[in-house]
C-alpha cells in the first residue's frame, strides 16, 4: 500500500466522517486469514481499516450492509458501525469503527442481546445481497420455505461446491440423501425468518470497554435463530450464562439439540471446502448421525 492510497482512503474518511482531512497513523492489526487490517488513529476518531483485491469490494459492501442490519436492533449486541467501503490504488477497502475489545464482559446481557438481535424479523429467508461465509460466496435469494432454502443455498450448495474441490463419492451420496429427508427435521417446527450473524462462533464475539457485547465480521442473512446458536456451540461455546439468558428471553424448540449437528454441518462442510479433508470426514460422521436421527 502507497501512501497515495492511503491518502485516498483518508480522504474518503474525511468526506464519510465529515471531519477535516488529517494524516493519520497506521497500525497493522489482526484481520484474520482474509484480509489485511489496520487501526487508524486521527485527532478525533479511530478507524478499522479493511482491505482486499479491488474485485472484493462486494464483500466489503455485504458486510457494511449486514453490520447495518445488526445495528437497527432495538437493544441488540454491539456491532462496530461501518463508515465507507470503496477502492484506491486497485485495493477494496472497508472502514468502520473502532472498538477496543475485551474477552470478557456482561455475558448475560450477551443472551439478551441475541436474543433482542432474532426478534427482528423478514417476511422470508434470505436476504437482498449475496455475502462470504469465511472466503465462500454464501447466496442469500428470497425464499418462502426455509425447508427449500437450506437444502438449495446451504446444504446442496456446499456439497457442489466440495464435488468440485474433489469431495465425492460417500460424502455425496449421503449428502443427497440427507438433502432429499430434510423435511422431517421440521415436521413440527416452523421457524421464523429472523436477523442472524450467520457466522457466530466464540471468535466473532467480544465486549467493549463497558462490558457490553460486541459482534462483527457477520455473514448475516434471515433464518432460523437455531442455525446462529448452534454455530455458537460448534468451535468453542459462548459462556453459560449467556445460553441461559437467551432462553429466558426466548426459550428454543425442543427439537433444537437433533436440528443444532444439521446446522453445524453447513460450517464444516464450508471448512471442507476451505481447509481440505479432515473437515470432509467429519462431514460424512455427521451426516451419519443425522440420517439415523430421521
Amino acid at each position: 500500500m502507497n501512501d497515495d492510497c492511503w491518502a485516498r482512503i483518508e480522504q474518503a474518511i474525511a468526506e464519510a466522517s465529515g471531519h477535516a482531512p488529517a494524516p493519520m497513523r497506521r497500525t497493522p492489526v489482526g484481520g484474520g486469514d482474509i484480509n489485511a487490517a489496520y487501526r487508524l488513529g486521527g485527532p478525533t476518531a479511530r478507524w478499522f481499516v479493511k482491505l482486499n483485491r479491488a474485485d472484493r469490494l462486494w464483500m466489503f459492501e455485504a458486510e457494511a450492509a449486514g453490520l447495518a442490519a445488526m445495528a437497527s436492533a432495538a437493544e441488540g449486541p454491539r456491532v462496530p458501525r461501518p463508515l465507507t467501503t470503496g477502492v484506491a490504488a486497485n485495493r477494496s477497502y472497508a472502514v468502520m469503527e473502532w472498538i477496543d475489545l475485551h474477552p470478557r464482559g456482561d455475558t448475560t446481557a450477551l443472551g439478551h442481546a441475541l436474543a433482542n438481535m432474532h426478534a427482528v424479523t423478514a417476511n422470508q429467508y434470505g436476504w437482498d445481497r449475496d455475502n462470504t461465509i469465511g472466503d465462500t460466496h454464501q447466496v442469500n435469494p428470497w425464499e418462502r420455505d426455509w425447508v427449500a432454502f437450506y437444502r438449495e443455498h446451504r446444504l446442496r450448495f456446499q456439497l457442489d461446491l466440495a464435488r468440485r474441490n474433489g469431495f465425492g463419492g460417500r460424502l455425496q451420496d449421503r449428502g443427497e440423501v440427507l438433502a432429499e429427508r430434510l423435511g422431517a427435521f421440521f415436521s413440527d417446527y416452523t421457524p421464523l425468518p429472523s436477523l442472524l450473524h450467520g457466522d457466530l462462533w466464540s471468535g466473532n464475539v467480544a465486549f467493549d470497554g463497558s462490558g457490553a457485547p460486541v459482534l462483527y465480521d457477520p455473514a448475516m442473512y434471515f433464518g432460523d435463530r437455531e442455525s446462529d446458536l448452534a454455530m455458537s456451540e460448534l468451535f468453542g461455546r459462548l459462556p453459560a450464562a449467556a445460553y441461559s439468558a437467551y432462553e429466558a428471553v426466548w426459550p428454543l424448540d425442543a427439537g433444537y439439540p437433533v436440528r443444532r449437528e444439521l446446522y453445524q454441518l453447513y460450517h464444516i462442510l464450508n471448512h471442507a471446502n476451505l481447509f481440505g479433508g479432515p473437515y470432509a470426514r467429519e462431514a460424512e460422521g455427521m451426516i451419519d448421525r443425522l440420517l439415523v436421527a430421521v
